[in-house]
């Protein structure tokens, strides 16, 4: 009796062209599984600029060819690599680009014009992209369009900074990780990625899911902390890693929608479950609630006890 071979996860693809049309409801569905049962996916057909795209990876590897590969082979960790020495590091030459409340990009060592253009460009319909999706989480939770919008707002609004990170060919991939096993601490995490070498995998039921690399310029999205927490644990942020490659390197550019440093986070009241209740007023309402649905009762117990007074 032969193997049975094991079928590799269909990580979900959600095509935002669908949410406009007869097939809206299934895609809505859908998007919320992802983001219940996965905390990871694919989105294609998601209005933001393909040649854009492409001239923003082109223009991020050209400067890292320029300015930050000599330098990232010379650092200290890859010659402890090279003498079979592993220490706590990744194997990832990154910098930090903040785009609001106020962007930091012109200050970016050896930046050209044009990627500063480009990338602004990108940005400003990614921030577009990223609020809708929020809205569509917010709908599938039972919470107003701009709850998350408007919990990650301080005084000057959510954050939006993008980590653009390249993980250079490795001579010894078994030593070391191009990223630590990790999960992330921000709201939405929005990934445009190498289209040709992988090595990202998420942790799913206990085994890591290989990501492919994005063709055709899908983004891959991601939940962190905080859309964990304000989610009340519904929307999970799940442990991903990168593992480094013989061969190939490989473009991450990862941009985060974040809750503003002074922004208070905390689950959003109607994501709770009703509490400080005496059991006999439970099960008063239960016995004329019996046969209907469990989660209208319990709405209309954390109604009750709220105090409010339309019950």
């Amino acid at each position: 009796m032969g193997l049975i071979e094991e079928k590799e996860m269909e990580i979900p693809v959600i095509d935002f062209s669908e949410l406009d049309g007869e097939n809206r409801t299934k895609t809505m569905s859908l998007l919320d599984h992802a983001c219940d049962k996965w905390g990871f996916f694919m989105v294609d057909n998601h209005g933001i600029d393909k040649e854009l795209m492409g001239k923003v990876k082109k223009l991020i590897n050209s400067h890292y060819e320029e300015h930050l590969k000599e330098k990232f082979y010379q650092s200290e960790m890859v010659k402890a690599l090279s003498e079979g020495k592993t220490s706590d590091a990744d194997w990832e030459s990154t910098f930090f680009v903040w785009h609001k409340p106020t962007s930091n990009i012109s200050k970016v060592p050896n930046i050209s014009d044009e990627l500063i253009k480009t990338m602004d460009e990108y940005v400003s319909q990614l921030h577009k992209f990223a609020e809708r999706l929020s809205k569509l989480m917010c709908e599938n939770l039972g919470l107003h369009q701009e709850h998350i919008m408007n919990a990650f707002s301080g005084l000057e609004g959510p954050v939006f900074g993008t980590k653009v990170a390249k993980y250079p060919e490795c001579p010894r991939p078994e030593l070391i990780r191009g990223l630590r096993e990790h999960t992330d601490a921000g709201g939405i995490i929005l990934l445009l990625q190498d289209d040709q070498v992988p090595g990202l995998e998420f942790l799913k039921d206990g085994k890591w899911v290989p990501i492919p690399p994005s063709k055709n310029n899908t983004i891959f999205v991601n939940t962190g902390d905080q859309l964990e927490i304000l989610s009340n644990g519904r929307y999970k942020s799940v442990v991903h890693r990168v593992m480094t490659m013989k061969q190939g390197s490989r473009l991450s550019i990862a941009t985060f929608y974040n809750p503003a440093g002074d922004a208070i986070i905390s689950p959003a009241q109607d994501m709770l479950y009703p509490s400080g209740y005496r059991l006999q007023d439970y099960l008063k309402l239960y016995s004329t609630t019996k046969f209907g649905d469990k989660g209208s009762r319990l709405h209309t117990m954390k109604k009750m006890v709220d105090g409010d007074s339309s019950v």
